[in-house]
């Protein structure tokens, strides 16, 4: 599939990796870990805020870890191992050496998110091993905004109630088929659950309910740090899609998240031109290339 819709950017070939060592990060590896996230705070908010949530680069009591490249011991690259994989900071020539680590471990991932030419390196390789994705998304446009929104914000969004998570569960479920493809309930309905009450909980999750009750827009930031955050879920009721209303909301969610760091960000699919588009009028501009690869 991936020959399909990028290059794919080989990994080191044999002997040219001398010296370098993969191995599961333990709690002594946290401060370096986190200077070398620190290099990119945008690319790398997802790590950023898990160590600014668990306090350590170990295993997370979930089964999660985090695998670290060091090259003549010194740490060069990252990724974490939970539900997804996520690089951090990791060279594609190094990604093959991690992608033979991950499968001989045995453990299946739902996706693999980052930047676009280490994403695709550590997927060219798994897919070599076997594990093929039933979709990749080769170019996403990482934006950012770091100042107040280009346009009104739409003054009916607001900080979601726990109240109201029997209204705003169904609506998360639907913005999470129609970018997937499946139900979040396919294997449960706990899991999913868990993980939207909790980013109510946290002050984490955007909602505009109108007076009959019903999601007219919703968004989440999935990851917070004091500096970035990161804009995920975003999902407008389709029975109030265009009529305009995407770009007030969108300004709205961008003067929610300053209330928690200067510069929020997101990443999009290069082919979704409406969304781009009203990313661009609200004052997002491109930062980066993100990819995503769905197994």
């Amino acid at each position: 599939m991936l020959s399909r819709v990028a290059p794919w950017l080989a990994s080191r070939k044999d002997g040219a990796t001398a010296g370098v060592d993969v191995r599961v990060l333990g709690g002594q590896d946290t401060d370096r870990l986190r200077e070398l996230a620190q290099e990119d705070n945008v690319a790398n908010v997802f790590m950023l805020s898990h160590l600014a949530t668990a306090g350590t680069a170990g295993p997370t009591l979930g089964g999660a870890s985090i695998l670290g490249v060091f090259d003549g011991g010194e740490l060069v690259g990252a990724c974490w191992t939970g539900a997804n994989l996520v690089p951090v900071q990791l060279d594609p020539e190094f990604a093959g050496l991690v992608a033979q680590h991950v499968h001989r471990s045995g453990r299946r991932f739902a996706s693999i998110f980052g930047p676009a030419d280490t994403v695709l390196a550590l997927y060219g390789r798994l897919e070599q091993l076997g594990q093929l994705a039933h979709d990749v998304r080769a170019e996403q446009p990482l934006m950012t905004i770091a100042g107040p929104p280009a346009v009104t914000a739409n003054p009916s969004l607001g900080f979601s109630q726990l109240a109201d998570f029997d209204k705003i569960l169904p609506a998360c479920a639907a913005m999470f088929e129609e970018e997937v493809g499946y139900s979040p309930f396919l294997g449960g309905r706990e899991f999913y659950s868990r993980r939207v009450e909790g980013l109510i909980r946290q002050g984490h999750s955007l909602v505009h309910l109108n007076s009959d009750g019903q999601v007219m827009f919703k968004a989440e930031l999935g990851a917070v740090t004091p500096d970035v955050t990161q804009i995920q879920g975003v999902w407008m009721n389709p029975s109030f899609r265009g009529l305009g209303l995407s770009a007030g909301y969108m300004a709205a969610v961008v003067q929610l998240a300053r209330q928690l760091a200067p510069v929020t960000s997101l990443y999009v699919n290069d082919y979704n031109s409406r969304a781009r588009a009203t990313y661009e009028r609200v004052g997002f501009r491109q930062v980066g290339t993100f990819a995503t690869v769905l197994f």
